[in-house]
């Protein structure tokens, strides 16, 4: 672990290439991310993820992926969650609790134990984004709910589900991305609420969140920090950590997305500058990961001790 960087990549295909093996071993990610791509049946996943595992001597090794169920699916080629979307299962809680409790705590379930099966270890759920009118469909019915309430408490029902079962979470897209009106993968969002409107809205679905990890919006704030995006913004980063208090370990979106305007370089040095203790990079692009592993420091004690919370998680 003391050797680790603190970074998370993707890989490119269905089984690692030498050059990825020779990357793995000589920059050694905190963890490693799994897409659709990566993904072909039961047994090519099982054998990508006992290898990553093997590389690193570690078991517990972190492996994530984003199954969130409805059109976030990176295991499509296995299993069909198309109407299990996270707008269902909130309006299910509206309707009928007992029904929703019944149904909700099957679906994540089903999902850790395929996870588990195949080696996957953390999932980048819940989405405690707010549903808001008129906004970017890039969160749309990955929403629960229009309502910060409502969004909280299916938020802690899902941490708790999946840590039950063995399974990180990371709460996203930390400090809210609902109100974005447009897609941060291809454009910069930029959200002009005030920061008493924000806390009493998006940011409050975010407050008391029992999950050791989050993942950053790449969204910027124009009345609390014109200038960058959260993941650039120490201000924000203040706010995630003094007022929407969360204490664990805080992970940038991923870095080769759009809405970030720097190089690689410069996009991976001011997350860290901002506060973020980990980053993301996802493509499987091998230059790039490169330049994100060299300006990556090593694990700090603060990532070593949230890490070994996790792998308690796991045992």
């Amino acid at each position: 672990m003391i050797n680790r960087r603190s970074f998370i990549t993707g890989v490119k295909g269905t089984k690692l290439t030498n050059h990825e093996i020779k990357f793995l071993d000589l920059y050694k990610p905190w963890g490693i991310i799994l897409f659709s791509r990566n993904l072909k049946n039961i047994n090519q996943i099982k054998k990508l993820t006992v290898h990553i595992k093997k590389i690193f001597k570690d078991k517990n090794y972190p492996i994530m992926i984003d199954q969130e169920g409805g059109r976030v699916n990176r295991l499509s080629k296995l299993i069909v969650f198309d109407t299990l979307t996270s707008e269902y299962f909130g309006e299910l809680y509206l309707k009928n609790k007992q029904q929703f409790n019944l149904i909700y705590k099957l679906f994540i379930d089903k999902t850790s134990s395929l996870l588990s099966h195949l080696g996957v270890n953390i999932n980048t759920v819940p989405v405690l984004d707010l549903r808001h009118k008129g906004s970017s469909n890039i969160i749309g019915d990955r929403s629960f709910s229009k309502s910060s309430k409502i969004v909280s408490n299916i938020g802690d029902i899902c941490i708790k589900n999946f840590k039950q079962n063995s399974i990180g979470t990371v709460i996203k897209h930390i400090p809210g991305h609902g109100l974005a009106k447009v897609d941060s993968h291809h454009f910069t969002p930029t959200i002009n609420k005030s920061l008493d409107y924000l806390k009493k809205n998006d940011f409050s679905a975010f407050k008391k969140k029992d999950s050791l990890f989050a993942m950053t919006a790449h969204i910027v704030f124009s009345k609390i920090d014109p200038n960058n995006t959260v993941t650039h913004s120490k201000k924000m980063i203040k706010i995630i950590r003094n007022q929407i208090k969360f204490k664990n370990l805080l992970i940038s979106d991923d870095l080769s997305m759009k809405s970030l305007k720097y190089s690689m370089k410069q996009n991976t040095i001011k997350a860290f500058k901002a506060g973020c203790n980990l980053v993301l990079h996802c493509s499987g692009n091998l230059k790039e990961m490169n330049i994100v592993a060299e300006n990556s420091p090593k694990v700090n004690q603060f990532i070593r001790k949230k890490t070994s919370e996790f792998y308690k998680i796991l045992s």
